[in-house]
């Protein structure tokens, strides 16, 4: 991906293309691509680099050791993961990075970083950049916990899309998960989800199809 493409990432924000080029050099930077539901970071791993998703995208888990499944978040294109860790320096991972499609990641090694790198004017943006998107990431993880603290299936389901509707602005939405992945998101049973909202569909409160909804009161 060249730098003028790159600029569409909050990270490089406020740079120029010479700045992007240099700091991909220094921070150590590479591509590369997984397959569908390749694991890019396993739990337990320790890591100093930040992922970029290019293309494609991947889902943020924790899978327990019997087997259960919750799907923290899903990074889209021009997103980001392991930011945190890569800054704390060998702290273990507690999640798995999955890749939900086929996806192209650019690796950047921004923990401890070098002398060489701190000189430069870019690393003042870049700096302020991972401040942005660790802050963004803990409001997602908040907003999360809003909706999985409810405490019934309809109460979770109308708070997860009632946020969907206040970020798009409309009553009429596409959400960016899958059946089973939503279940997965909102720690709940799949077929518990699935009769909630064929029961708030008959009541009038919603229509959806597949991953497209309007909420209709």
């Amino acid at each position: 991906m060249t730098p003028q493409q790159l600029k569409a990432v909050s990270l490089f924000h406020g740079m120029q293309d010479e700045e992007i080029e240099e700091l991909i050099t220094l921070l150590n930077g590479y591509e590369k691509h997984y397959a569908k539901d390749e694991i890019l970071l396993h739990a337990g791993d320790t890591t100093d680099r930040l992922g970029v998703v290019l293309k494609g995208s991947v889902f943020v888990e924790f899978n327990d050791l019997w087997g259960n499944r919750t799907i923290l978040n899903k990074v889209s294109e021009h997103g980001f993961f392991g930011e945190v860790f890569a800054m704390m320096g060998g702290t273990k991972i507690l999640v798995d990075v999955r890749a939900e499609t086929d996806c192209d990641v650019l690796y950047l090694q921004i923990g401890n970083l070098p002398d060489e790198v701190k000189k430069q004017n870019a690393v003042h943006e870049l700096s302020s950049n991972l401040l942005k998107i660790s802050m963004s990431m803990n409001l997602s993880l908040t907003t999360r916990s809003l909706h999985t603290s409810q405490r019934t299936i309809r109460e979770k389901v109308l708070s997860y899309l009632s946020t969907c509707a206040l970020q798009s602005g409309k009553k009429e939405f596409d959400i960016p998960f899958k059946r089973q992945e939503l279940a997965d998101y909102l720690c709940i049973d799949r077929s518990a989800l699935s009769k909630e909202l064929s029961a708030m569909q008959e009541e009038g409160i919603i229509r959806y199809r597949k991953n497209h909804f309007r909420i209709l009161r």
